[in-house]
């Protein structure tokens, strides 16, 4: 063979090994955009129980120490890996003790949350777990039933809870929360106003779905 030719296949294969290199490069790259993808946009539903504080009622009123059911609805944005924000909706309802005058109170709340998932540094917890932590403000609206529908009353309050997630498929994880509602209202004045009516904390326990819209964490 010449050196010409020699020369030829020299340059080619060197060509050939930089356009290798290059086409690693873009799909590593490219990977590694579609896994910061995966975990960008969420939709959570869930189900489960709730407590609301006895300091919340009047005298004379006290709820059930556990109540059914409580519902929550939400839809979550990472803006980088292991920060977020979500919108959330639940929906809670209690009703009395056998010590109490009868009653049943509707609580739904809204609230804007910051989201903070630190999976990825968490390199002990097992395979497809994930563990998200979620505080933030938002309003309350609590109204009575029956013969003390009257008594509606809404305040501020902030939330804050704790989930843990285990993968099933690239779009949906099973998970359990449990969060801590702060309510911020007002003593009833007259007392009168607050007859099946409540103004204090609620704590939650859930167990739910989230979808992930745009992929999922915790995938193969």
């Amino acid at each position: 063979m010449s050196e010409n030719n020699q020369y030829i296949n020299m340059t080619s294969n060197y060509r050939l090994q930089k356009l290798s290199i290059f086409i690693v490069i873009l799909m590593w790259c490219a990977n590694l955009n579609a896994q910061r993808d995966t975990n960008k946009w969420k939709a959570q539903i869930a189900i489960g129980l709730n407590s609301p504080s006895q300091s919340g009622f009047v005298d004379g009123f006290q709820a059930k120490s556990v109540n059914f059911p409580t519902v929550n609805l939400g839809i979550q944005r990472m803006f980088k890996p292991q920060l977020g924000a979500k919108l959330d909706f639940g929906f809670n309802r209690f009703s009395n003790d056998d010590n109490s005058i009868e009653f049943k109170t509707n609580y739904t709340r809204l609230n804007v949350q910051a989201v903070y998932d630190p999976t990825e540094s968490m390199s002990f917890l097992p395979q497809r777990m994930g563990l998200v932590a979620h505080a933030g403000p938002g309003y309350s609206f609590v109204k009575p039933l029956g013969n003390f529908g009257g008594n509606k009353t809404s305040f501020f309050n902030v939330m804050a809870g704790l989930e843990f997630h285990y993968g099933l498929t690239k779009r949906m994880s099973l998970y359990a929360d449990t969060s801590y509602i702060l309510g911020f209202g007002k003593d009833f004045d007259p007392v009168t106003d607050g007859f099946g009516s409540f103004n204090g904390n609620l704590f939650t326990v859930t167990f739910g779905m989230t979808f992930s819209i745009s992929g999922c964490q915790y995938c193969d």
